[in-house]
């Protein structure tokens, strides 16, 4: 999601399907001009025929389904959410809203002197509602008691939790991204303990009024925090557990069997059993290597590099670095744990390893405060972006899909040893020891012809067992170093893949693309098939507008499939950027940029799409879209025709049917500086909850000043809490008639 201090971290040259030939330059108003662009090779016959397995085919439209039930909201750079006629919202809880009333009310200056372990975390990303019983269990029927879990994906604008921003060794008002060298420098230890504990998940009660609207409960049972000092347990394969446990020996523990908290947790999942699935994303780069500091041995330096740990001495700027949480004078390893250097003998004396705690699927019972979370090894370490179940059939496995958050990273899927059995709902952590440890863990492979495969990541593989850059001692290995072992078997680097979802009609499973600025005319390829420079607004190039692409699983099991067709299902664009790049036909009613949160309504079958743009913010705000899906192989093959840096050349892609104003809508636009993500709605479908993330994002921080020049003063400007500093959010979203939300 935002904040990708280290965005491209595969030096790979996995290939891209087919070699393509350099290409020529020209501005996007150039080929709108020129006529550069789309060219149509009629409807494929061998997509719209694909089978697959139990999942039922996509129904045929009805007049329920075939257009949307509200008016297009038009694009808005005002500090506000902007909704469709008919619809209004309320904020549910916001940054640093108290869960317990034994911490004061929140001021919204930063003069907090608690170390935020009960309050509201900030970031809001991913989320879930989980409805509780009479008894205070799971609940699969709707009642007037529910949890929130919630992720909080990063710590970057916390110059807004302190009276002054960030200081460190005198120096006052800098946000992390403006000043180099935090480690050079001490920092106050409760400063530094708020920033750790905004991150993680927030569990919070939410009741239902009388007059049908959620508001969170403050000193309900069911709040607490999950953050980033949290005892988790490391679970895995039972056969790898002790070589698992190996690469997790710090000071802290030095048998490997726990560590400590939770950091950047963006995209989430929900499991069949009622279990909330939290998803470390850009963990890394909280990491500090005092200048001087080597290595360990080269196997360290190369994980290290593939996955961004940052090392010193910095240089440059907006590459922030680890925002000095290892400066704080004192021998507390809550904070020495942040310097991954090894002044030790062995792993067991210091902090080296620490870095290979972080970057795995954390499972948390949210209706159980005694149940202690896990990190689920078994499904790969590397930036998390949500991890979405397939449809569930008893008596067949589970499939959770996951993807890689950052350029030219992978897509893959974790595919259970156990057969579902609905009584397992209900069963917490053991039920996920029973789902989650034992499994195959593939990447995916997408071919030039539309179809693709899932290559299980396993040290009996030759091309990983005999990888030239990495050498691998174990299964443990593989799944530590994730990353290296998908470089080995030569996965498909795609444009920056985020959320997933999973079509609850067909079982589709739907990715975000998000956009990747590395993308070239070489580079391109049927899945990733643009490079295209945008010459107006933010002026970058490669993919900048992104897009979504969809799989269909093939064989009669779909979560054991080991090979899929795929299409792409929207391409992101401006309205007037020509069809060579607005693939899709986007109107002004419709038209987005970089699509980030994906998920599908259970009780409606909406797709909705969340983005968080660089690109498209000199037109309009991060906004909320709406969309009817078809399936797989329901449109055409297309030829693009890429042009940047002098380089041309035409690619063969497949493109799902045109959706236009009818099935795609803009349904909400954001305020200032913010990304619109985490969604989830009401088993009735009357209540939507939408987070907005750090809304202000680009308010500069003044040295020394107690005052902000703000982009933003959200949600304070709409009546929502005290002072004016902008605040992430919970909106719940309903309609003025009572109805369902979208149609």
């Amino acid at each position: 999601m935002a904040h990708h201090p280290i965005d491209d971290l595969n030096p790979t040259d996995n290939e891209h399907f087919q070699d393509v030939l350099a290409q020529a330059s020209v501005s996007r108003r150039h080929l709108i001009r020129g006529g550069v662009g789309l060219a149509a090779l009629g409807t494929v016959p061998f997509l719209a025929a694909c089978g697959g397995g139990d999942a039922a085919p996509a129904p045929s439209p009805t007049p329920t389904e075939a257009t949307l039930g509200f008016n297009a909201v038009g694009k808005s750079l005002l500090d506000e959410v902007k909704l469709p006629a008919g619809y209004t919202y309320s904020v549910v809880h916001a940054t640093g809203d108290r869960l317990v009333s034994t911490v004061s009310a929140y001021s919204n200056t930063g003069a907090e002197l608690d170390a935020w372990e009960q309050r509201v975390g900030d970031h809001h990303d991913g989320m879930d509602l989980y409805y509780v019983d009479a008894s205070g269990r799971y609940s699969r029927t709707a009642t007037a008691r529910a949890v929130l879990a919630m992720n909080h994906e990063s710590s970057a604008d916390s110059h807004f939790w302190h009276p002054h921003g960030q200081t460190s060794g005198g120096v006052d008002g800098k946000k992390f991204s403006q000043f180099n060298g935090w480690d050079l420098l001490p920092r106050p230890e409760l400063e530094v303990l708020k920033e750790i504990n905004h991150h993680g998940v927030s569990i919070a009660e939410v009741r239902k009024g009388g007059d049908g609207k959620w508001t969170y409960v403050v000193d309900a049972p069911l709040n607490r925090r999950v953050n980033g000092q949290t005892v988790m347990r490391i679970a895995g394969p039972a056969a790898h557990l002790s070589d698992i446990k190996a690469f997790m020996v710090t000071a802290y523990d030095p048998s490997g069997a726990t560590s400590r908290g939770t950091l950047n947790n963006c995209g989430h999942g929900k499991t069949p059993w009622g279990t909330y699935l939290a998803c470390e994303e850009n963990w890394a780069a909280y990491f500090f290597m005092p200048a001087g500091s080597v290595d360990v041995d080269a196997k360290t330096k190369a994980s290290r590099q593939r996955y961004g740990v940052i090392r010193a001495p910095f240089s440059g700027t907006g590459n922030a670095g680890s925002q000095g949480w290892s400066s704080v004078s004192t021998t507390d390893n809550r904070f020495t744990r942040f310097n991954v250097s090894a002044p030790g003998a062995t792993a067991a004396d210091d902090f080296r390893q620490e870095p290979n705690t972080f970057g795995y699927i954390v499972e948390i019972d949210p209706l159980n405060p005694t149940a202690q979370p896990a990190k689920r090894v078994a499904m790969g370490r590397f930036a998390h972006e949500a991890a979405v179940c397939g449809i569930p059939v008893v008596g067949q496995p589970l499939a959770f899909y996951m993807g890689c958050d950052s350029q030219n990273e992978y897509v893959y899927k974790f595919v259970s040893s156990a057969l579902w059995s609905e009584a397992d709902i209900g069963g917490g952590m053991v039920a996920g020891d029973k789902y989650l440890n034992e499994g195959k863990l593939y990447v995916a492979k997408f071919k030039a012809d539309g179809t693709g495969e899932w290559i299980e990541l396993n040290i009996a593989n030759p091309l990983i067992a005999g990888y030239a850059n990495y050498s691998f001692a174990n299964q443990a290995d593989v799944l530590v170093n994730t990353r290296l072992a998908a470089d080995a078997v030569g996965a498909t680097k795609m444009d920056r893949p985020e959320w997933g979802a999973v079509n609850p009609k067909n079982g589709e499973v739907y990715f975000t693309m998000t956009n990747n600025s590395s993308r070239t005319v070489a580079g391109a390829d049927a899945a990733n098939p643009r490079a295209y420079a945008d010459n107006d607004g933010r002026l970058r190039s490669g993919n900048p507008n992104g897009h979504i692409i969809r799989l269909k699983e093939t064989g009669t099991v779909t979560a054991t499939a080991t090979g899929f067709r795929w299409d792409i299902f929207l391409f992101g664009a401006e309205e007037d950027a020509g069809a060579g790049i607005n693939l899709s036909g986007l109107s002004a009613n419709n038209d987005f940029s970089s699509p980030d949160g994906l998920w599908f309504s259970p009780s409606t079958g909406i797709c909705w799409i969340q983005t968080d743009d660089g690109n498209y913010t000199d037109a309009t705000n991060c906004m909320l879209l709406a969309a009817i899906p078809g399936s797989v192989g329901d449109g055409a093959s297309v030829t693009v025709n890429n042009s940047l840096g002098g380089n041309t050349a035409s690619q063969q892609t497949f493109i799902g049917a045109a959706l236009g104003d009818a099935k795609l809508r803009r349904f909400l636009v954001g305020p200032k500086g913010c990304e619109v993500t985490g969604i989830t709605e009401t088993a009735d479908g009357k209540t939507l909850f939408v987070n907005i993330q750090h809304p202000g994002e680009n308010t500069p921080a003044i040295g020394g000043a107690t005052n902000f020049t703000f982009e933003s003063q959200w949600p304070s400007n709409a009546g929502y809490g005290p002072g004016s500093r902008p605040r992430s959010a919970t909106i719940a979203i309903t309609r003025t008639d009572g109805g369902v939300i979208g149609r």
